[in-house]
């Protein structure tokens, strides 16, 4: 936590080019589940793409067990942390931050600005009327306390 710098999301690295350890890979991302601190664990979940989710559904533990727990709810966590895909996250890879974890909702903070823009356009399709409806949106990182992700690299 020491080399966690404000205004930077901190890491932590699987000491692999590009993949996990071969002995013992659970254990970098048990790593990053204590990385955060304690108050941002709570509502904490994994976010990863589908080929990530790929790899680390094969992870198994000492005992030769998946790490992977399937819910009859339809969803899945991951040593007891829900698991979110998003499919813009990277793909496993040479210093990629394929996995993140953390409170987001704490973490990431979603500017919607009030109101709608409507540029009407009766000139393009003739005898049809266009609408342009545009709406500003943005967002970014408030709290980099509350996320954190997995290097796969060895530095």
């Amino acid at each position: 936590e020491g080399s966690h710098v404000w205004g930077k999301i901190g890491y932590v690295v699987t000491g692999v080019d590009g993949g996990f350890a071969s002995s013992n890979p659970v254990d970098k991302v048990i790593d990053l589940i204590y990385t955060p601190k304690a108050q941002y664990r709570q509502n904490a979940r994994f976010v990863m793409n589908r080929k990530t989710v790929s790899a680390v559904r094969k992870l198994k533990d000492g005992d030769g067990h998946y790490v992977w727990e399937p819910s009859e709810a339809g969803g899945a966590s991951l040593l007891g942390y829900p698991i979110t895909e998003i499919e813009d996250m990277p793909d496993i890879a040479t210093d990629s931050f394929s996995i993140a974890f953390g409170d987001f909702a704490r973490g990431y903070l979603i500017v919607d600005r009030a109101g709608v823009r409507v540029l009407r356009d009766p000139y393009s399709a003739k005898p049809y009327v266009l609408f342009y409806v545009t709406k500003r949106v943005g967002g970014g990182v408030q709290n980099f306390d509350a996320i954190k992700t997995l290097k796969f690299g060895d530095s």
